[in-house]
């Protein structure tokens, strides 16, 4: 299978934002954009990924979305079940409240919130020990990239969680590249970087296991609908992880509409 035959994804991260009216309000804008028809069922998974304060009531405003909307937690407890640990959240109570998506791995958890490689492979743990769907988030910081070490830096990534998926579970993860030199400063990477980047995470998982050619691979990085369109032509880049742009429906629309026209 090659990554063309992938059906792409589209997720919009929001991050530690909106306040709740606004949050309303994009919920509502989306919903309108859906109905124009111009993304078909099936041609594109489409994703949002609001606070954990609001996983529920975005998820019920959902439900009535002219095409399926997946609500996608940002992030998930290293420790499973329930008990005495102020703050978190598992993968349990995420699956209990029907959250069955969660983002595992992205750089700001990482680098600001001290996400160690053996912390997001106890997160990765108990996530598919639930039966949530991952999306696992790799990527390298600017003095990686200009080292010469961003193959190296995004593969090991995979490399950390690898011990921990079952060869089955494979199939519940989804990978994220996102270069963190691009997160959030406007800058994207060139559509041959990111593509070339692609091509080398879909040989590692290859090598990992036998459901490497058929894994979604997103692209995450100052994602807007003005780069969309060249990105997603890019036959291992299956969709995108989006910041900012997802905040504005229209923007985050002609995105998915992007993805969706593409493959």
């Amino acid at each position: 299978m090659s990554g063309s035959t992938i059906t792409p994804w589209v997720v919009g991260n929001w991050k530690m934002n909106p306040m709740q009216a606004n949050a309303q309000q994009l919920i509502q804008d989306l919903k309108q954009q859906l109905q124009q028809g111009d993304i078909l069922e099936g041609q594109c998974r489409i994703g949002v990924a609001p606070p954990s304060i609001a996983l529920s009531s975005v998820q019920a405003e959902l439900a009535n979305a002219a095409i399926d909307v997946i609500t996608v937690a940002q992030d998930v407890s290293r420790i499973a079940g329930t008990g005495a640990y102020t703050g978190e959240v598992s993968a349990d109570l995420l699956k209990d409240s029907q959250i069955t998506y969660v983002l595992i791995g992205h750089s700001e958890r990482r680098e600001i919130f001290a996400d160690t490689a053996s912390v997001v492979a106890e997160k990765v743990k108990h996530a598919l020990a639930a039966g949530l769907h991952i999306i696992y988030c790799v990527g390298e910081s600017l003095v990686q990239r200009e080292a010469g070490q961003a193959e190296q830096v995004v593969l090991q990534q995979i490399c950390d969680i690898s011990a921990v998926v079952e060869a089955e579970q494979w199939a519940n993860i989804t990978i994220a590249y996102e270069p963190i030199w691009a997160i959030g400063t406007g800058k994207t990477a060139s559509p041959e970087d990111a593509q070339a980047m692609h091509a080398k995470i879909r040989e590692g998982l290859t090598q990992i296991t036998p459901q490497g050619p058929s894994i979604a691979l997103l692209y995450g990085g100052s994602v807007k609908a003005e780069n969309a369109v060249e990105l997603a032509a890019c036959p291992d880049i299956n969709g995108a992880l989006v910041g900012g742009a997802s905040l504005n429906a229209e923007s985050f629309y002609q995105i998915a509409h992007a993805f969706a026209q593409s493959k």
